[in-house]
């Protein structure tokens, strides 16, 4: 999480929850962080390591914020474009064993059923 700093050094104050997900030569990061008025909204960034043109390794970032009133939308476009994949290339999907258990800043539930 120290990657997460404010202006002031210290860890950001408006996230709630990560989880790290490596996943081959990317990662993936899911953070909870909280608005100005108290609401939650997730973060998913994916992280990957390139060698630019001067020979050194830097970390290229891409960033999806997605806002608790597209959560349902953003879900079912998800699951329908993994079952797609799912019916049209037919096979094994392995499960990564190498995820890192999720770190709480504090206890959080998302229903997302509810919302």
């Amino acid at each position: 999480m120290s990657d997460f700093k404010n202006y002031n050094g210290g860890e950001r104050e408006d996230e709630v929850f990560s989880k790290k997900i490596k996943a081959g030569r990317r990662t993936y990061f899911f953070d909870v962080k909280t608005t100005k008025n108290d609401d939650y909204y997730l973060t998913i960034t994916e992280s990957r390591k390139k060698q630019n043109k001067e020979g050194e390794f830097v970390f290229e970032k891409c960033k999806l914020f997605l806002y608790k009133e597209d959560f349902i939308k953003f879900n079912d476009g998800l699951s329908s474009a993994i079952d797609f994949i799912k019916t049209q290339k037919p096979g094994s999907y392995e499960i990564s064993h190498d995820i890192e258990e999720p770190e709480l800043k504090s206890t959080v539930d998302i229903d997302f059923d509810s919302l």
